[in-house]
Parts: structure tokens; sequence; C-alpha cells
């Protein structure tokens, strides 16, 4: 099993950057020019564990992915993919915000496990920690003022 990692401290409360990213739909709010459109599937709440977010990047390409839990005690959600054009299996990807308490800051953390040929194990892992968790996480540092 591969695991793919990013995290950042970003210049605000934890319960502030927990505001902006908590629903699980919100993404195209704030990962900034991935998602061209997105909604929940069935009229579920973007909190609701069992929604589908159903999305299409600004490339055209459709994901779903299916919200298996989340916690406004943890700041944290997790979710996995119940369509995707990428190469891997089993992907289920967190995301937490912690409060750092020397300074007032935010620690924010996003991180997925899955599975894939081992040949392509580095491009995936990589894939998804620079372009997709790293991506967003310098979108909201931007937002808050980094």
């Amino acid at each position: 099993m591969a695991k793919s990692y990013a995290s950042t401290v970003i210049n605000a409360s934890a319960e502030d950057v927990w505001a902006r990213i908590r629903d699980f739909n919100g993404l195209a709010t704030w990962h900034d020019g991935l998602v061209a459109t997105s909604e929940i599937e069935d009229g579920r709440a973007g909190d609701q564990v069992g929604g589908i977010r159903s999305f299409t990047l600004t490339d055209g390409t459709h994901l779903r992915e299916k919200l298996l839990a989340h916690s406004d005690l943890e700041r944290s959600y997790i979710y996995d993919f119940q369509k995707t054009p990428f190469d891997v299996d089993n992907y289920e990807a967190t995301i937490r915000v912690s409060p750092v308490t020397d300074g007032g800051t935010a620690f924010v953390e996003w991180w997925a496990t899955f599975d894939c040929d081992r040949d392509k194990q580095e491009h995936w892992v990589g894939f998804f920690a620079s372009q997709v968790f790293q991506g967003g996480l310098d979108a909201l540092k931007a937002h808050f003022g980094a």
C-alpha cells in the first residue's frame, strides 16, 4: 500500500480554516482552479456521511468521491474514490486541521493511502502529494494571506 502526504501551517485559527473546508462539496470554493463543477448526489448535505461528491475538474475529468467520516470535533473528514480516471485502487484520503497552540495558527495535513502497480507507485505518490494536496494547501494559505 502506498501513502501520499502533504502538510502546511496556515496563518489562521484552526476553526477558521476548518470553516473554509468542512463542507465536503466546497472543494471548488477553496482548491484554486481545480474544480469546475461539483454537487452532492441525492440531496445530501456536505457534511453527511455517505454523501457522494460528483465533480468535474477544469480539464473535463469527472470523479465521484464518497464521504466516509466527518468530524467537527477532530476537524477532519475521510473519503474514497467511487469513480476515478486514476489507475489506483482502494484509495482513502483524509484531510485534518489541528490547532498550533503556540501562535494561534493551523496545521493542515492531507494524505491518502492506495494500491497501484509497483512501477507506478512513485508517480502516484508524487502526483497526489504535489498536484492535488499541496495545490489545495497552497490555495488555503493564499486565501488566509500567507
